[in-house]
């Protein structure tokens, strides 16, 4: 169970934006690594959307946003679409392989949970949220102080 301070498992996944690997991304700058249960859902919608609203905050601060979920690479376009626009990619772990090495695996073991990693340049684990709630603000205060902003 991977906590702060710890060297991020990485990972390869395709994404609507090509495939990524998480050593090489944080090899440029910090990443805010988000979980999420499910393309369409409202809880995920409303988070997807909540990063999207902050994402030029994040990358301000020298990171780079990822979000996850066992749906598949069409099914993330369409969410997309649906969102109006994602500007960052949407990675599909179907096999749950990412969500196993963070152990963020729903208790069906066939989705993963909400949950955000701050993982710094170089690999290093900043956060840990394994069950973060959309509109908690306390746990967005914390993500951004984690991405270096002084909130």
């Amino acid at each position: 169970m991977p906590e702060v301070g710890d060297q991020a498992p990485d990972f390869t996944l395709p994404t609507t934006d090509g495939e990524i690997n998480l050593s090489h991304l944080t090899a440029r700058g910090s990443v805010l690594l988000a979980f999420y249960y499910e393309d369409s859902t409202p809880l995920c919608s409303n988070e997807i959307s909540m990063l999207k609203d902050d994402y030029e905050v994040v990358r301000e601060l020298g990171a780079e946003v990822v979000a996850i979920s066992a749906d598949s690479i069409d099914s993330h376009r369409v969410f997309a679409e649906r969102l109006g626009g994602v500007p960052f990619a949407l990675a599909s772990d179907e096999k749950l392989d990412a969500a196993k090495a963070f152990d963020v695996v729903d208790d069906s073991g066939k989705r993963s949970r909400r949950a955000v990693f701050v993982i710094k340049q170089g690999g290093r684990i900043a956060y840990v949220e394994r069950w973060f709630q959309p509109g908690n603000p306390g746990q967005y205060e914390a993500i951004f102080r984690a991405l270096g902003l002084d909130a």
